[in-house]
This record gives C-alpha cells, structure tokens and sequence, in this order.
C-alpha cells in the first residue's frame, strides 16, 4: 500500500513540493488550504500531469481537515509570505495563528505522523507546532539547514568553478540573518575551503548566503518556493525510505551544543522515526559563539510567541 502526504498550503511552496511527490511517485497527496479553490484547481492541475508522468499516485485536495487522516507524513507550508523589505521575524504573529490551527488538525487527524514544518519564521513555528500536537519532538522537524547549506554550496562552487555535487558545506543555527555556515566542515574534495578561497570571498559568500531569501524576496516580490520545496523533499525521501541521511535541519535541543528547550538548526540523522539522532560537530569557538547567538534570537522569538493569544 503506498503512504500518503498531506500538505498545509496550495500556496507556492506547497504547489512545487507537490509536483515533486506525484511526478517522483513517492506517496499519495493530499492538499489542504483555506482556499478551497485553489487547492482542488492545482490537484486537478497535477492530476492530469501523472500519465506524462507515469505516475498514479492518488491526489485529493479541498480546505476540510479531515483530508489528512492516514498520512504518514504532513508538511506544513501553510502562512504569510515575505515581502520585500519584510524579515521573517515580522511574520509571526500572524503565521502562528495559522500554524496553530495546522498543528491542533495534525493533533486529531493524524495521531502519529512525523511533522515538517517549513513556514516562517521557521525556529520558532516549529516549536510552536511541537507544543500544540504534544508529540515526540524526534516527531516535528523543521526544514530550513538542507536549503541553507543548499544555498551556500552553490555559491562556493560558483565561486570554485566546480559542481555542486562536489561541494561538502553546511549551515547551522536559525533561519534567518543569524545563521551559522560552519566552514570548518565545508571542503572540495576533501580539500578545505579555507584553504582554496580568500578570508574576503568566503565573507562575501557567508553574507549571500544569510541573505540569500531576502535577495529572492527582492526581485520575485514574494519569497523562494522552488529551493524550498526541494530542500522538503529532501527530507521526505529520507523519512519515508528511512535513508539515515545527515542533514541539517531544525530539531528539538536537549544539551545538545549546550543548548536546550529550543529548536535550532543542527546536523541530525534522519530517518523513518524522524529525528533519530542529533550530531554534535566539534566547532571552533567563533562557530559555537555564533550559534549561541543565533540561539539567543529564536529564544526572543519564542519569547514573544509564548505572549500571543492563540
């Protein structure tokens, strides 16, 4: 019997990372907005995409709840996109109240699926939805650090003339302006990148790469959706065909990094149970200074995510 995804928002990223399920014909689908419309108008859309695909996975789409019973795995991307001159951090009120209502569906409905969560900002959603469905944090993971690392291996294979399938990078912390790009385990063939690119290039690259949403932001006037949902999709093929996969993604702390009660950006293996271990890299003392910081601004985001009346 196949498995079955459920997807909070027909929205951009939900619409991408459903087109990546059907034609990769993983798992059935079904999508879920408020917009009843415009979920049923893309899965039709989708639906009539599957004999050039090969593919018959099985699609529902409407704005009931209820669509997601039996779903092994619910993506929620559901939420307020950026606008231009706008930081993820000015998306949370009102992406809380929205993802509070996926997760209290996600309580009732499908009792024990693993949640991703990608809405913004990201940290701090995740957290909000590990509250409200009560489950097993290895249960709620957030999608941020695989499309991060994703960003920051292009640009140091741009700047290398080499293939991103060459390129070992990865960028811990939060989602947003403090993230962490960990260049003490980013290498070319084994052959560190501190040692092939200049201290003002790989800056250069840091600060693209932490800006790298805003610059989408600015020219498409709404925010990334293919990279995200590829970033997603990454992670479903490792739950569903229990991969073990090292990704970087956001997941519950318990000490971790001396770190606890939060979710943030770390490495983990990742697999059928979900977040089945987190991976403790030893960092230099800069990167562990960073990371603490970037901790510092999701605690301040949970902080005033505890004051809002959902």
């Amino acid at each position: 019997m196949r498995k079955k995804i459920a997807i909070f928002g027909a929205g951009n990223v939900g619409a991408s990372l459903s087109q990546l399920i059907v034609q990769s014909n993983i798992a059935d689908l079904a999508l879920v907005d408020i917009l009843k419309d415009l979920a049923m108008g893309k899965a039709l859309d989708l639906a009539q995409a599957k004999p050039v695909y090969g593919s018959d996975v099985k699609i529902i789409a409407g704005s009931e709840p209820e669509l997601i019973k039996g779903s092994e795995l619910v993506v929620i991307t559901a939420g307020a996109t950026r606008k231009p001159g706008m930081t993820r951090e000015q998306l949370l009120e009102t992406n809380a109240r929205i993802c509070a209502q996926c997760a209290r569906a996600i309580k009732k409905h499908t009792p024990g699926a693993i949640v991703i969560v990608v809405s913004n900002p990201l940290d701090a959603m995740t957290y909000l939805c590990a509250e409200i469905t009560g489950f097993d944090k290895s249960r709620v993971i957030g999608m941020a650090g695989v499309l991060d690392s994703a960003r920051l291996k292009l640009f140091l294979a741009d700047a290398l003339g080499a293939s991103v399938k060459d390129i070992q990078a990865m960028v811990l912390g939060g989602h947003g302006d403090q993230m962490v790009p960990v260049l003490s385990y980013s290498s070319w063939q084994g052959e560190r990148l501190e040692r092939l690119l200049s201290k003002s290039r790989l800056k250069a690259i840091i600060e693209r790469t932490k800006n790298a949403g805003a610059e989408i932001v600015s020219k498409l006037g709404s925010s990334a959706y293919y990279s995200p949902s590829a970033s997603c999709f990454e992670m479903i093929k490792a739950i569903l065909s229990d991969e073990k996969r090292l990704l970087a993604c956001s997941a519950w702390l318990k000490g971790e990094y001396g770190l606890k009660g939060i979710y943030l950006g770390v490495p983990i293996i990742l697999g059928k149970n979900g977040v089945e271990k987190v991976v403790e890299l030893k960092l230099n003392s800069w990167e562990l200074r960073q990371l603490k910081k970037s901790a510092d601004t999701v605690f301040a985001l949970i902080n005033q995510l505890k004051k809002i009346k959902l």
